[in-house]
């Protein structure tokens, strides 16, 4: 068994299941509340337990993000990378809404749809109070009440099922989408292990990075984002679609773009695995690599109709980038740059802002285009240039959200050669976990605590580097050790699987 000092895979198991649990006690007392829960149960309790709330949220996720980073250096096996998913993600199933309000508008959204709202020009605030949904539409996030769904038919058709299901009330409702979260995130280990397996990368560094990612598990299952219903069916798509099975591919990562559009980006890199498979002349094998984009359009179509929302989602996905959030780098700059400009010449700010918003979007495009370009010539693989192009297109885009990064994260965690790249994610997300306050706020200490912990992790990964025989954060197998990853006993690592998680990649 791999140990760092006296401790072990068990050792670190054991500590991060404790401060998952801190975190959802303390949860229960400071999360993301409703405006009215009719069971009971999701209600404040005054001061004193607020203040005793916080501190266990905060210490209970400082010690979740400790034990991963240990836990990553220790040399788990598979089977106990598994196993500890099970037991982190244990804590945050029952637990109130935890890091962001959005599963409200989740309820109430389908509750929309449920009464024959649309949702694509309306917001939640249409609902009646005392209808199915309106305690969820009372509890939505402010700027979110007036706001159109900017997700996909496929999405809301689930959303409209539970709030079906349940009746809109509140504790059932919160836990019929986390049932679904769960099942997300099943999908998301299922595909991580088998992307690391075509890669000739180490399993278990994939599911550390991708499935155990503290960032994960805080805003898919305690926030129970759909980004992780968006990730699951787009990685299990480009599964299919690199074993030559496009075509199921296709409609899978179609129904992931049904979800959130940013999925979509996938079948340009899909297009690419398989124009490149094909034979005889460029055309011939250019026009083969737009068919699963075709396929997913054909899904695209078909779950608008039998979802019976109509097209508008096709007008409201740009809703998100009229928020500002301190994360995008392209709307500080073009705040800043549309201020600075206003006092000097007394122009309107906001046409300044768009501009340079637009023009992040537009880099974000070339970057993707020279990814699609390199992984079309043979220089990057078309999975690994996926991930960058996510993560390109997060870094540029409008509006930037904490768990954004889990877009590109778990291809990288399956896929990544370079290093570097991996180290970036890795400590972000380490650092991001910090930023968002379990109540859903961004309170100006939140970035930085993101910043003190980010900062700490590049420190600690510098130190490591200047070691040669150091313990390093787990990094891609080497094809000849695709084998030894699926180890026998649950706690047990290799002499080889210790090979995987030293070295200098």
């Amino acid at each position: 068994m791999r140990a760092t000092g006296t401790w072990d895979v068990g050792a670190y198991r054991r500590l991060g299941t404790a401060g998952a649990a801190a975190a959802v006690a303390g949860g229960w007392a400071v999360g993301t509340l409703p405006a009215h829960d009719p069971w009971g149960l999701w209600v404040p309790h005054g001061p004193a337990a607020t203040a005793a709330g916080y501190a266990l949220a905060y210490g209970g996720l400082t010690l979740l993000v400790v034990s991963w980073w240990l836990y990553g250096r220790a040399g788990a096996s598979v089977r106990h990378s598994l196993v500890t998913l099970v037991w982190w993600a244990a804590p945050f199933v029952l637990a109130p809404p935890l890091y962001s309000a959005d599963v409200y508008s989740y309820i109430a959204q389908g509750a929309m749809v449920l009464e024959g709202h649309d949702v694509y020009s309306v917001g939640p605030s249409v609902l009646d109070p005392a209808g199915p949904g309106g305690d969820a539409a009372a509890s939505v996030g402010g700027h979110w009440t007036e706001t159109p769904a900017p997700y996909g038919p496929f999405f809301l058709v689930l959303a409209k099922g539970v709030a079906w299901v349940t009746g809109g009330t509140i504790v059932p409702a919160v836990l019929g989408l986390r049932i679904i979260a769960l099942g997300a995130l099943a999908l998301i280990a299922w595909a991580l292990l088998q992307l690391a397996r075509e890669h000739g990368r180490s399993g278990s560094a994939a599911l550390w990075l991708g499935a155990l990612n503290p960032l994960l598990l805080m805003h898919v299952v305690g926030g129970i984002h759909n980004d992780g219903l968006m990730a699951g069916l787009m990685l299990a798509g480009v599964v299919l679609a690199l074993r030559g099975r496009w075509i199921t591919g296709a409609v899978l990562i179609g129904l992931a773009a049904m979800v959130k559009s940013p999925a979509a980006l996938a079948l340009l890199f899909v297009g690419v695995v398989v124009g490149r498979a094909a034979t005889g002349p460029l055309v011939r094998r250019v026009a083969k690599g737009l068919l699963p984009g075709l396929a997913a359009g054909a899904v695209a179509v078909l779950a608008t109709l039998l979802g019976g929302t109509g097209f508008g989602w096709l007008g409201t996905q740009g809703v998100a980038g009229r928020i500002h959030t301190a994360l995008s780098v392209s709307s500080d700059l073009g705040l800043g740059l549309g201020h600075l400009l206003r006092l000097l010449f007394g122009t309107d700010p906001d046409p300044v802002r768009s501009a340079v918003q637009n023009l992040g979007l537009l880099v974000a495009l070339v970057l993707i285009a020279v990814l699609a370009r390199r992984s079309w010539t043979g220089r990057t693989e078309p999975v690994h240039a996926l991930g960058l192009a996510l993560l390109a297109l997060v870094a540029l885009s409008p509006m930037v959200q904490p768990w954004y990064l889990l877009w590109g994260t778990a291809v990288i965690a399956a896929t990544a050669c370079d290093g570097r790249v991996r180290n970036v994610v890795t400590v972000l997300s380490a650092g991001l976990v910090h930023e968002t306050q379990p109540s859903g706020s961004t309170p100006p200490y939140g970035f930085v605590l993101a910043g003190l912990t980010c900062a700490v992790g590049f420190l600690l990964l510098r130190r490591d580097a200047a070691v040669p025989d150091a313990v390093r954060v787990p990094g891609p197998r080497r094809p000849e050790h695709v084998g030894t990853d699926t180890g026998a006993d649950a706690g047990t690592g290799t002499g080889t699987e210790a090979d995987v998680w030293t070295g200098t990649h």
